[in-house]
C-alpha cells in the first residue's frame, strides 16, 4: 500500500482497564487469562439480582493529573489514560508547541458521578421527569475539556455519546481530522466509570451474566460490565517522520452504519454491521481477503454473538469460518464507551507482538457461532491488518482497519 502524506497513524496509546493500568501489564493478561471480574464495591448491590463486574479498584487520581474543572471518576480515568498516551508519543513538548491539536472522547453514559450522588442523597423520593431531564441534559463534553486544559489546547473538542461504539467512533473522527488536515495531532478517547445506573439497567434487560463472560461459547450466560478508558495519539505519517517518532499503527479505515431496527437488539440478519465492515475496508481500498485477524466486539450475550459471527461469515465468505476472531471481553467485561478504544489498542498490540490473544471461558462451539474464536489459548500467527469492531444499542455500528507501521 502506499504511504499517502496524510495517511493517519497511531503513535501513542495509553490506558487503565480492569486487568492493568498500562499496556504491558495489559498484554500480559491478554495472554495469560487474568479476569478482571470481582465483586462491585463502589455502590450497594445488596438489593440487586447481580454483584460482580469488572472494576478498576484501587485506582486514584496522581495528584499531577488532577482537572482543572470539577469533574469525577469517568474524567479521571479518561485524563490517566491520555497521560500515558501523549508520553508514548513523545508529545509533551510538540502539543505546547500545537495548541490546535484536536481531542475526541467517546463515552456511552458520561460523567454520571453528581447525578447518582444527588439522587441518593433522597432515596425516599420516586423517580420522575426531573430526573429524566437532569441525567438527559449532563454535559457529554466534561472530559474532552478536562484533557483539552490539561495541555492548554485549543483545537477542535468534540464528544461522540454513541453508547457502546463510542470508543472506536472516536478514533474514526480523530483519524478523520488528521487525514484532512484539520488537525497534526488529535487525541482519541473512549472512557466510561462503573456506575448503578448502568448496571441496574443491563442487569433489568437481563443481558448479565452472575459470574463470567464466554463470548461465543455454547449456553454463554450474558455479559460482565467493566470501567476504564483507553487513548491513542493519532496523527499523519509525515508528521511522526519529522519528529522522528515510529509508528504503532495505522488507522486505515472506518466504517460506520446504524441498523434502525431496534432500540436495544441488534439487526438479525447483521445487515448494519455487514455494511460497517464493509465501508471500513473500502475505505482502507483492502479486499477482505487481506485482514489477518478480527477483534469482535464479543459481548457474550446471544444475539450480539450470533449477529456478529452472522456479519463475519457474511463479509469474509469462506474465510470466515476460519479466520482468528477473539473477544476481550472475557476479561475486561463490556467497558461500553471504553470499549472501542481499549480493544482497537489490543488490536494494535496484537500487530506489535504478531499473536491473536484469545477468547479466554470458552467451554464449548455454538452452531450460531461457527467462527474460530481462538479459544482460550494465544495464538502466534502473521498479522498485518486486522478489523476492530464495535456496535451498541440504537442499532450503531463501527469498524476499524487497522495495519502494522510496515504495511
Amino acid at each position: 500500500m502506499d504511504i499517502s502524506p496524510q495517511r493517519a497513524c497511531v503513535t501513542g496509546i495509553g490506558l487503565i482497564t480492569p486487568i492493568g493500568s498500562d499496556t504491558g501489564s495489559f498484554w500480559s493478561s491478554l495472554l495469560s487469562g487474568r479476569s478482571g471480574a470481582a465483586p462491585v464495591r463502589s455502590f450497594d448491590t445488596s438489593g440487586l439480582s447481580h454483584k460482580i463486574g469488572c472494576p478498576v479498584d484501587g485506582f486514584v487520581l496522581p495528584d499531577p493529573l488532577k482537572p482543572r474543572i470539577p469533574s469525577g471518576r469517568c474524567t479521571e480515568l479518561a485524563l490517566y489514560a491520555v497521560s500515558q498516551a501523549v508520553a508514548d508519543a513523545q508529545l509533551d513538548a510538540d502539543l505546547r508547541e500545537s495548541p490546535q491539536a484536536a481531542v475526541v472522547v467517546g463515552t456511552t453514559m458520561g460523567e454520571v458521578t453528581q447525578f447518582e450522588q444527588d439522587r441518593a442523597a433522597h432515596p425516599e423520593r420516586e423517580a420522575d421527569d426531573g430526573d429524566v431531564s437532569s441525567l438527559a441534559h449532563r454535559p457529554l463534553d466534561l472530559m474532552g475539556r478536562a484533557i483539552a486544559a490539561m495541555y492548554d489546547l485549543s483545537g477542535d473538542v468534540v464528544a461522540v455519546p454513541a453508547a457502546c461504539a463510542a470508543g472506536a467512533y472516536a478514533i474514526g473522527v480523530a483519524a478523520s481530522l488528521v487525514s484532512r488536515g484539520r488537525a497534526r495531532f488529535a487525541i482519541a478517547v473512549g472512557c466510561e466509570a462503573f456506575s448503578r445506573l448502568a448496571f441496574v439497567g443491563f442487569a433489568r434487560m437481563h443481558a448479565m451474566s452472575a459470574d463470567a463472560c464466554r463470548p461465543f461459547s455454547l449456553n454463554r450466560p450474558g455479559l460482565l460490565l467493566g470501567e476504564g478508558a483507553g487513548a491513542l495519539v493519532i496523527e499523519s505519517v509525515v508528521s511522526a517522520r519529522a519528529r522522528g517518532v515510529p509508528p504503532i499503527g495505522m488507522v486505515d479505515g472506518f466504517g460506520l452504519s446504524c441498523d434502525a431496527h431496534h432500540v436495544t437488539g441488534p439487526h438479525p440478519h447483521a445487515a448494519g454491521a455487514v455494511s460497517a465492515l464493509r465501508d471500513a475496508l473500502e475505505r482502507a481500498r483492502l479486499d477482505p481477503s487481506r485482514i489477518d485477524y478480527v477483534n469482535a466486539h464479543g459481548t457474550g450475550t446471544n444475539l450480539n454473538d450470533r449477529m456478529e459471527s452472522l456479519a463475519i461469515r457474511t463479509v469474509f465468505g469462506d474465510r470466515g469460518a476460519h479466520i482468528p476472531v477473539s473477544s476481550i471481553k472475557a476479561l475486561t467485561g463490556h467497558m461500553m464507551g471504553a470499549a472501542g478504544a481499549v480493544e482497537a489498542i489490543a488490536s494494535l498490540l496484537a500487530l506489535r507482538h504478531q499473536v491473536a490473544p484469545p477468547t479466554w471461558n470458552w467451554v464449548g462451539s455454538d452452531p450460531d457461532c461457527a467462527i474460530d474464536c481462538v479459544p482460550n489459548e494465544p495464538r502466534q500467527t502473521k498479522l498485518r491488518h486486522v478489523v476492530s469492531n464495535s456496535y451498541a444499542f440504537g442499532g450503531n455500528n463501527a469498524s476499524l482497519v487497522l495495519s502494522s507501521p510496515d504495511s
